[in-house]
């Protein structure tokens, strides 16, 4: 699950060497670098669930790493801005399989609050990631070159092929394997598609998503080139915001089978969208350029809150999809992915040299979230239930 952050994260210090290695203008063009790769990762996984649900789960994600491997080769030859693009393309083409097939092993294994618990822990990793990946990324800059922050991804992909392959068994049941035909895909598609809880909390996490895209990819101008200018100490503050989202992750792991899924999610939602008001409030009292303190006190309580509400909806989009968890979670990342990097690009694209289109996107995509989960659950918030 880590190599999805790291694969952007470790990046973004490198954006103004980039920058002057190809000739880019306009610096919002970088941002392309983050949401090329995030349709790979997207697209791609439309294919890897109902692939690893013929064939299991443990070979796909080995071929998976390989093809991000791939990718990282790739960038590292670029000659062109162009040619780095669509090698974050292959990339995100090969990253896919660990979100896809990561989930799916969770609900292999784990159901209820159980399940929740774990991927919550799982999440964890996926957040805690950003807090080192900016400074790896400082780090091999260090060495002399940007192409050293593809070398790191590709040790990191040797590693886990080495790692994986000697300790994850497979963990498809023989009895849930499915055939592998339009058929029996189209069935598991309309099966989630009909399913409202799944569609429903799976479009909530897509938006929320893209307020982490949109962040994401507006973090490097908004706290080095485009705002606050701090240099070597960008992946300092980058790091502090993930830590926060780290720590909720932690936190909902331990208290989520005591409160359940909704409960929880639903109140780190609302508490989301109460402070991105603030978060705005905040922005225009002082034009848009907030004391650095303040700006990344709110913004680290925002990303506190938004980790009560991720983990949770995805695990409750899942929970009703055991018998084609693969397949599920293969057609609910790729709308998840897909709907994230869409808004964040919004966001990201709207990056004017303040804090506000952050808020502004916050807000908005967290209100809207809000809506979808209310009309998901039938206007029923806060509902606990036996395995929610």
């Amino acid at each position: 699950m880590g190599v999805t952050a790291i694969s952007i994260d470790n990046l973004l210090p490198a954006f103004p060497v980039i920058q002057a290695r190809f000739g880019i203008a306009d610096p919002n063009s970088l941002q392309l670098l983050v949401y090329v790769y995030m349709i790979g990762f997207g697209l791609a996984q439309i294919v890897y669930g109902p692939v690893s649900d013929r064939f299991g789960r443990r070979p796909v994600l080995l071929i998976s790493l390989a093809v991000y491997g791939a990718g990282c080769l790739l960038a590292m030859a670029a000659p062109s801005f162009g040619w780095l693009l669509a090698a974050r393309v292959i990339q995100g083409l090969g990253a896919a399989g660990g979100r896809v097939l990561s989930t799916a092993i969770v609900r292999d294994r784990f159901a209820g609050r159980e399940m929740a618990s774990v991927m919550s822990l799982i999440m964890m990793v996926f957040l805690i990631v950003p807090m080192i990946a900016p400074a790896i990324g400082g780090m091999m800059l260090a060495l002399g070159s940007w192409h050293y922050v593809f070398v790191s991804m590709l040790v990191l992909a040797g590693i886990l092929v080495v790692w994986f392959g000697a300790r994850m068994p497979e963990t498809l049941h023989p009895a849930y394997r499915r055939p592998l035909s339009l058929p029996s895909i189209g069935q598991a598609l309309r099966l989630t598609l009909r399913t409202r809880v799944a569609l429903g909390y799976a479009t909530a996490l897509g938006l929320l998503t893209g307020c982490i895209m949109g962040y994401v990819g507006s973090a490097q101008q908004v706290f080095d080139t485009g705002l606050y200018h701090l240099g070597a100490l960008f992946p300092l503050a980058f790091g502090l915001v993930a830590g926060a989202m780290g720590a909720a992750t932690l936190v909902n792991a331990r208290v989520v089978r005591r409160l359940g899924m909704r409960t929880l999610s639903h109140a780190g939602l609302a508490a989301f969208v109460a402070v991105a008001l603030v978060q705005v409030g905040v922005g225009l009292a002082y034009q848009g350029h907030p004391p650095l303190a303040l700006f990344l006190t709110v913004l680290a309580a925002n990303q506190f809150l938004i980790s009560f509400a991720m983990p949770n909806f995805n695990a409750l989009a899942l929970q009703p999809l055991g018998e084609i968890a693969g397949t599920a979670s293969s057609f609910l990342g790729f709308y998840t992915t897909i709907l994230g990097a869409f808004c964040g690009f919004l966001i990201g694209h709207a990056f004017d040299g303040t804090t506000l289109p952050i808020g502004a996107g916050y807000a908005g995509l967290g209100g809207l979230a809000l809506l979808v989960v209310a009309w998901t659950e039938r206007g029923r918030l806060f509902r606990g239930g036996i395995s929610g």
